[in-house]
């Protein structure tokens, strides 16, 4: 029995990365042998097993073989008798198919070391085709190690399993895993470039790809599209490390800029509803978490309102807070926020300007925070003018505030 040291940790080693997660393929071996040796199996689709002590996966050496559409279309055979070399050979990048010995010594049959210092992401082989989800993962892979090419034989096979239908069997939960992964990675506009460039952002998020080449605001992005602008966006999310919902929220933002009649480009009169129509039709198709759904619902339907804080009445202001349910959901509200200011910093030369409508937004809640409900209630012979009294109440605390501190804030970014 021989194991070896396999996939990302021996990739991010030589990369100079930190690593997170070691993991290992044991060849020789059978499962009767790694139960007594103490190791508990979890894999069921194939053996997979727990070290007694670390914890860390040991994976028998395997090859596997196409039985049907979809990643889960495979059969999996892991006898003592498959080779290292036939184990790598079934992993999707020559990056990811080097192997570490006992000794310390590589094993490379694939040359990923040589793309490693090329800096390209290449597909091992044939076996790549085979499996959908690999397209998902190499754009992911793209948008971790922005400084990568793509090997254009890779980018070719690519674009033949999407016009092979391979990519519309792939189910939403895989689809939806993969897709935020990427988007928390260094560029995650690099992900949706490759899936545009391959075809398949046409197939799994068509919403998106129908961005590009839409018509922006001649006083707001002259120089890019629609498309562009979005994936500046989730690039100023990145860089500000913002958590999953407010970088999935700044994707979904401007969704219904690409369904604008011809007549109404570039001004997009009424985006911001059929944005909010359509990212309910994607979150339910991608099964999206309620936390990224319902963010990304309010980015949507307020982004527009968000920017105009000083164009706005009070009263406008008060029922925005309320509807968004700011004073029981202020970290969601940050959140929101946050992705407007991505919003509002996702053109050019604006990524280090200051978003001067989150100080008013944060102003008026607090102003809001002040009203003493209880003390209005206690106040009312009428039970049912409480929920009046209190709005009325809340309007004019923020039209002193907004009074005394009047505050400038960019309009252009809806």
């Amino acid at each position: 029995m021989q194991i070896f040291a396999v996939g990302g940790a021996v990739r991010d080693e030589l990369l100079g990365l930190p690593v997170k997660d070691r993991d290992y393929v044991v060849v020789g071996a059978s499962p009767e042998e790694m139960l007594a040796r103490g190791f508990r199996q979890v894999g069921k689709d194939f053996p997979v097993f727990l070290h007694p002590e670390s914890h860390e996966e040991y994976a028998l050496a395997r090859i596997e073989r196409k039985t049907g559409h979809g990643y889960k279309g495979f059969s999996f055979q892991a006898v003592p008798g498959v080779s290292l070399a036939e184990d790598l050979a079934r992993r999707d990048l020559t990056i990811n198919a080097i192997a570490r010995a006992a000794d310390g010594s590589l094993i490379d049959p694939y040359h990923g070391v040589d793309d490693l210092s090329a800096r390209v992401l290449r597909h091992v082989g044939p076996a790549f085709g085979e499996d959908p989800v690999r397209i998902l993962r190499l754009a992911r892979f793209a948008a971790r190690f922005a400084d990568f090419s793509i090997a254009p034989e890779t980018v070719a096979l690519m674009q033949q399993m999407v016009r092979g239908g391979e990519v519309d069997h792939l189910v939403a939960e895989r689809v939806w895993q993969e897709l935020a992964r990427g988007l928390m990675e260094a560029q995650p506009s690099r992900m949706f470039a490759v899936l545009r460039e391959c075809g398949a952002l046409g197939r799994l998020l068509p919403e998106i790809d129908r961005l590009h080449g839409v018509a922006q605001r001649a006083d707001y992005h002259p120089e890019v599209d629609t498309g562009v602008h979005v994936m500046m966006v989730v690039d100023q999310s990145a860089q500000r490390d913002h958590p999953l919902p407010v970088r999935w929220a700044a994707l979904l933002h401007d969704l219904g800029k690409g369904t604008t009649a011809a007549a109404d480009l570039p001004r997009h009169p009424g985006h911001e509803a059929r944005s909010v129509e359509l990212v309910g039709q994607v979150c339910a198709r991608l099964k999206v978490p309620v936390d990224c759904r319902d963010l990304a619902l309010l980015v949507a339907r307020y982004h527009g309102d968000i920017h105009r804080v000083p164009e706005l009445a009070p009263v406008t202001i008060v029922r925005l807070l309320e509807r968004s349910d700011a004073l029981r959901r202020p970290e969601r509200f940050e959140q929101l926020l946050a992705a407007c200011a991505c919003d509002f910093h996702g053109r050019l030369g604006w990524h280090d300007v200051p978003y001067p409508a989150a100080p008013l937004w944060r102003q008026a809640l607090a102003a809001l925070r002040s009203v003493d409900a209880a003390t209005i209630a206690r106040g009312c012979d009428d039970r049912t003018s409480i929920p009046a009294r209190v709005h009325e109440a809340r309007v004019a605390a923020v039209r002193q505030v907004l009074a005394s501190e009047p505050g400038q804030a960019a309009s252009a970014g809806c």
